[in-house]
């Protein structure tokens, strides 16, 4: 019991969605005794539904957010029990893996919609008493998610929303000045200098004459696809951010240049692939730039303005890197935020 109180006010702690999924499958892995707990995504990507691990935990390594290659992650129907139970608006449901263990997916469903689901890989069958514990768990985590929601996300596209960058950010730099602050830290930066943090700033091309040909209602379906589309391309270590109108911000985590822009451009496809109902072909440009520890947000996300603004000037669908553009002399360097409105 003590345990369990112990797990439950961890959890009732956060206000953070990934301290919240590393809270809620820490507690289920030890009083569950479980081989595997994950947390997992069910996305919609063009009329598919895929599933995508955001956090892990096991035995033997503690939980952490789950770093997956393919971002768009499984199609659904390689769970077929999960999307039955989907399918039926079921609570939970169970089958045997290649391992000969119980999987148990718990859906966490708010309404009639779910976009998270509990993973739960144990070796026998659970009792009454365990079944409870775990059921409690899952209560409190649907609470705390829809409490989260409601203060974090855009009502519209479901992305988190501009407050929260704003928190996001100031973390990620805080983390960074913590990290050089170690000695002998500033040594191995520059050993692996090309592994960074990126902030990019998405804006939909042409979307007033979107509003204008077919309507706000159309509109809105635009950027609903869009959010979708990022969600989907992003990596679950990534964050999606709307920031109003047509703009939307994406933190990437720990990567290279090359990846980064491999990730950005990947995005930038899917959506000049996707046919949008009655509108047909949007496409979105991108201004993307690598944060530093040592600059203000203000001047970090004034840099990926420009050099959004300047792919939108010199022919949209594209994506530009800030200090490629500075370097190259397209740009000039400015310490500032004059961030452009494109209508």
């Amino acid at each position: 019991m003590d345990s369990l109180l112990k797990h439950m006010v961890d959890m009732t702690g956060h206000r953070d969605h990934t301290m919240l999924d590393i809270s809620v499958i820490s507690a289920v892995q030890e009083l569950a005794g479980a081989q595997r707990t994950r947390v997992l995504s069910i996305m919609n990507v063009r009329g598919r539904k895929f599933v995508r691990a955001r956090a892990i935990v096991t035995p033997d390594c503690p939980a952490r957010m789950d770093e997956q290659a393919d971002a768009a992650g499984e199609p659904l129907d390689s769970f077929a029990a999960l999307a039955r139970c989907l399918a039926q608006h079921e609570t939970s449901a169970e089958e045997v893996n290649a391992d000969d263990c119980l999987v148990l997916w718990l859906p966490i469903w708010i309404g009639d919609k779910v976009d998270t689901c509990l993973e739960i890989v144990h070796k026998t069958p659970y009792g009454p008493d365990t079944q409870q514990v775990i059921a409690g768990i899952v209560s409190v985590y649907r609470n705390f998610q829809n409490l989260l929601d409601y203060s974090e996300r855009d009502s519209l596209t479901g992305l988190l929303n501009r407050k929260t960058f704003d928190d996001q950010l100031a973390k990620m730099l805080q983390a960074s000045n913590e990290q050089l602050a170690v000695p002998g830290q500033e040594e191995r930066r520059h050993q692996s200098a090309e592994q960074r943090q990126w902030l990019a700033v998405v804006d939909v091309d042409h979307f007033k004459h979107v509003n204008d040909r077919f309507g706000h209602l159309y509109g809105d379906e635009v950027l609903i696809l869009i959010a979708n589309l990022l969600q989907s391309s992003f990596r679950s270590q990534d964050r999606v951010f709307r920031f109003g109108g047509e703009e939307f911000v994406v933190l990437l985590r720990s990567t290279t240049l090359e990846n980064a822009r491999k990730i950005i451009d990947r995005f930038r496809k899917n959506v000049e692939a996707h046919v949008f109902p009655q509108v047909g072909q949007v496409t979105v440009s991108v201004g993307f730039v690598a944060i530093n520890a040592y600059e203000a947000p203000v001047i970090i996300l004034g840099h990926a303005d420009q050099a959004l603004y300047y792919a939108k000037s010199n022919g949209r669908n594209q994506a530009c890197y800030y200090d490629e553009l500075v370097s190259g002399g397209q740009l000039q360097a400015v310490s500032s935020n004059d961030t452009a409105e494109f209508f």
